[in-house]
């Protein structure tokens, strides 16, 4: 029915049990992906198959998991231990399945949206309703923003102390479990990074990059390497979310299916890079047009389109082959 259930492993280094946010959103952004594979290689069946789960499933979480101010857990713990596979539990998490403990229940996730901003990135566009999308966002900065820890009462790790501010990793405005998951109070980049990414895209752009700041702030070079937001361990891969945010407010886009590249038309000049090939572009308007230059500082790079997002596109009838140390220049017209 395109709904998570049952017993979910996941990142708190725990099982949740029953529909949620962050599996749920992050099963949809999956099936929307593979609906697209689909499309691809000629499978139209299978395509429809992910296409009436993602409908399902999203319906679904918007109707009963959306508390009119963000998305949270249905806990829905097994009648009986023996009903969920002994391969789905690694060991940290409740004892008792019936009633269990280390559950995000009615808690304001810092991540729940983290398959929202990941659908963003692919192109895959919006996973559930846009409006609540948004007011979710908005709901973590008011609930699970912290200016300053002096008040707070963390009993795990201490990734930020004092007059630090953060996105703390849940809230409870309603009801808590006695028990939550275990880092519910702790603050990691990775999962920060992933509610402000969120709200660049959805144009709560100060909000989204006053989380950033508050972030490289707090690993400034003094009080903490700039080069190491920890977590479980040092070098933890998860602060690489914070790439998305170059992702985010310049609207790149790269389709290595046909080989187009779509920007948002902004003036300036910005880093991009593909998988392939990495360099600078510079937007430059002139009157109804937009000028273009796109260099290439490492690896080739072939387009057959080039989008200016509400502006216009340039389709070229030969594909545009640019090389390492070269560059291309044209102007995009605006569209009427």
């Amino acid at each position: 029915d395109g709904v998570m259930e049952g017993c979910q492993h996941n990142t708190m280094d725990v099982e949740y049990y029953g529909p949620n946010p962050q599996m749920g959103i992050w099963y949809l952004g999956a099936l929307r992906a593979a609906e697209e594979m689909a499309k691809h290689v000629g499978d139209a069946q299978f395509a429809a198959t992910c296409h009436d789960l993602f409908e399902q499933g999203s319906k679904w979480i918007d109707a009963n998991l959306f508390n009119g101010e963000y998305y949270e857990h249905k806990i829905q713990p097994p009648t009986d231990a023996s009903q969920v596979a002994a391969s789905l539990l690694v060991g940290m998490g409740a004892k008792d399945l019936t009633k269990p403990d280390y559950q995000l229940g009615a808690g304001c996730l810092v991540d729940q949206l983290v398959g929202q901003y990941t659908a963003h990135v692919c192109g895959l566009g919006y996973l559930v309703d846009k409006e609540h999308v948004r007011t979710t966002l908005q709901s973590i900065m008011k609930y699970n923003y912290r200016q300053g820890l002096y008040g707070h009462f963390n009993c795990m790790r201490s990734f930020a102390l004092g007059d630090e501010s953060i996105l703390l990793m849940a809230a409870y405005p309603k009801e808590r479990p006695n028990n939550p998951f275990p880092y519910f109070t702790e603050v990691m980049t990775g999962f920060e990074y992933a509610a402000a990414v969120g709200m660049l895209y959805e144009d709560q752009t100060k909000e989204g990059l006053k989380c950033i700041r508050n972030i490289r702030d707090r690993y400034d070079g003094r009080k903490r390497s700039p080069f190491d937001e920890a977590e479980c361990g040092h070098h933890y891969a998860r602060a690489m979310a914070s790439w998305a945010a170059v992702l985010a407010l310049t609207g790149f886009h790269y389709s290595g299916v046909d080989k187009s590249m779509t920007l948002a038309p902004d003036e300036g000049t910005c880093f991009w890079s593909n998988g392939y090939a990495w360099g600078t572009y510079t937007l430059k308007r002139s009157g109804k047009r937009m000028d273009v230059t796109l260099s290439v500082l490492q690896g080739d790079l072939t387009l057959t389109k080039f989008v200016l997002t509400g502006h216009g596109y340039r389709a070229f009838e030969k594909p545009l082959q640019v090389a390492a140390g070269q560059r291309a220049t044209f102007a995009i017209a605006r569209a009427k």
